[in-house]
C-alpha cells in the first residue's frame, strides 16, 4: 500500500491557515492581536462566529478523524459560523490544550483527556485505559447506557472555562516496532511513541514511553530515537506513514478502543445560539459514526491484506499475566479518588455483563 501524505490542498489549506494566525497574533500589529486572539469567539454585527479548533492528529489523520466532521459543519451553519481547523501543534503544543482552551487561546478541542493535559482525575480514562473495552462499539455505549456522560460532565463541570461535549472510541492499540516482539522479555528498552496511562502501564514490562511532537513520529523513527509506536491501530499506522518504517506488529492488543472527546471554552459555547450548538453536537455524532466505520474496516482489512506489517504474537500465557495485571493497576486508578472508583466499577460491571452474555458479545 502506498504511503498516504498530505494532499496539496489540505497542505494548501494548513499554510494558509498558519499565515492568517501568524498575521493575527501579531505580525500585523499588537491592535489586531488584542482584538481578534485574546477573544476568539465574537459574533459580528457583520460576519459569522468564528471558531479555532485544534485537534490532537496531524493532517493525514486529521483527513479522517476531523476534517469531515468541520466541513459539514461549515456547510450547514449557512454563513452563521464558521470553525478554522487546525492540527497537532499548529497553534499550541498538544499537552497545552487544556490551558489554551481554558483561557480563550482556542476555542475548541478535539483529544483525548490525557494527552491534552487535563486537570480532572477522570484524565487517566482517556486515550487507552488498558483492557476497558474489547471492541470499538463499547466505549459509546458505556458512555450512553452505563453512566460514563454523567461522570464525565460532573468532573468538568468542576472545572472553570471548559465545557465537556462528547466522547467517542477510535482505533484498538497495536504496537508497532521495528525490530519483532514476541514475548514480554522482548519488549525491555524498546522506545516507544504513545498516550500517557496506557504508556504508564506499559512501562511495567519494560517499554519506555517517549513524548515528542506527533510531526516528528516519523523522523524520530527513522533516526532511532524511538523504536516504535504504541498510540494506535493498523490504520493509523498505514495512514500516517508508520507502517513503512516499523516492521512488525504486535497482534496482542491493549484495549479496544480508544477514549477520544471534544471540549469546547465555556465563553465561546455561550456565545453560539442554541440551533448552532445542537448542529455542532449532530456534527460530532457524524464524525463518531464515520470513525467507528472506517476504523473497523481498516483494522480487519490491514491484519489481512496490509503487506508492509510482519505481525508477531506473545503467547497466551504470558499474556494472560498482562490482563491479570491489569487488574491491579485498575484498582490503583480506583483508589486515587471516589470518581475514578465509580468509573472503574462501571467498567467491572459492563464486562461481566458482556462475558456472561457470550457470542457475539465476547467471544472468550
Amino acid at each position: 500500500m502506498k504511503k498516504t501524505k498530505q494532499s496539496k490542498t489540505d497542505a494548501t489549506q494548513v499554510q494558509s491557515g498558519r499565515r492568517n494566525f501568524i498575521k493575527n497574533a501579531g505580525l500585523g500589529g499588537a491592535a489586531v492581536a488584542a482584538s481578534s486572539f485574546a477573544a476568539p469567539a465574537v459574533l459580528s454585527q457583520n460576519g459569522p462566529i468564528r471558531w479555532r479548533l485544534q485537534t490532537y492528529s496531524g493532517a493525514p489523520l486529521g483527513a479522517h478523524v476531523i476534517k469531515p466532521q468541520i466541513e459539514a459543519f461549515n456547510a450547514a451553519a449557512n454563513g452563521e459560523m464558521e470553525i478554522e481547523l487546525y492540527y497537532a501543534d499548529q497553534l499550541v503544543p498538544t499537552s497545552e490544550l487544556f490551558r489554551s482552551l481554558q483561557n480563550g487561546t482556542i476555542d475548541a478541542v478535539q483529544s483525548d483527556d490525557a494527552t491534552m493535559a487535563s486537570p480532572v482525575d477522570v484524565s487517566v480514562f482517556g486515550g487507552y485505559f488498558p483492557f476497558s473495552t474489547r471492541y470499538s462499539l463499547d466505549l459509546p455505549v458505556l458512555f450512553d447506557r452505563y453512566g460514563l456522560n454523567e461522570i464525565w460532565a460532573e468532573a468538568y463541570g468542576e472545572v472553570d472555562g471548559v465545557e465537556w461535549l462528547s466522547a467517542g472510541a477510535w482505533d484498538p492499540l497495536h504496537i508497532f516496532t521495528k525490530e519483532p516482539i514476541n514475548s514480554l522479555a522482548d519488549m525491555e528498552g524498546k522506545r516507544v511513541f504513545g498516550v500517557p496511562t496506557a504508556g504508564k502501564f506499559l512501562s511495567r514490562y519494560g517499554l519506555v514511553p517517549v513524548t515528542v511532537p506527533w510531526d516528528d513520529v516519523e523522523v524520530a523513527l527513522q533516526t532511532g530515537e524511538l523504536d516504535g509506536v504504541a498510540w494506535c491501530g493498523f490504520t493509523e499506522a498505514y495512514e500516517v506513514g508508520w507502517a513503512d518504517i516499523c516492521n512488525y506488529a504486535l497482534s496482542n492488543n491493549v484495549t479496544g478502543a480508544w477514549c477520544g472527546s471534544y471540549f469546547a471554552n465555556s465563553d465561546s459555547w455561550a456565545k453560539v445560539p442554541d440551533h448552532l450548538k445542537q448542529l455542532f453536537k449532530s456534527t460530532i455524532d457524524q464524525s463518531h459514526y464515520y470513525r467507528q466505520v472506517w476504523y473497523w474496516g481498516g483494522e480487519a482489512d490491514l491484519r489481512v491484506n496490509g503487506e508492509k506489517l510482519e505481525l508477531t504474537t506473545i503467547p497466551a500465557e504470558e499474556w494472560d499475566q498482562v490482563v491479570k495485571d491489569a487488574e491491579e493497576f485498575w484498582e490503583e486508578i480506583a483508589e486515587t479518588s471516589d470518581r475514578t472508583r465509580r468509573v472503574v466499577d462501571t467498567f467491572r460491571e459492563y464486562n461481566a455483563l458482556m462475558e456472561k452474555a457470550g457470542i457475539p458479545y465476547r467471544y472468550s
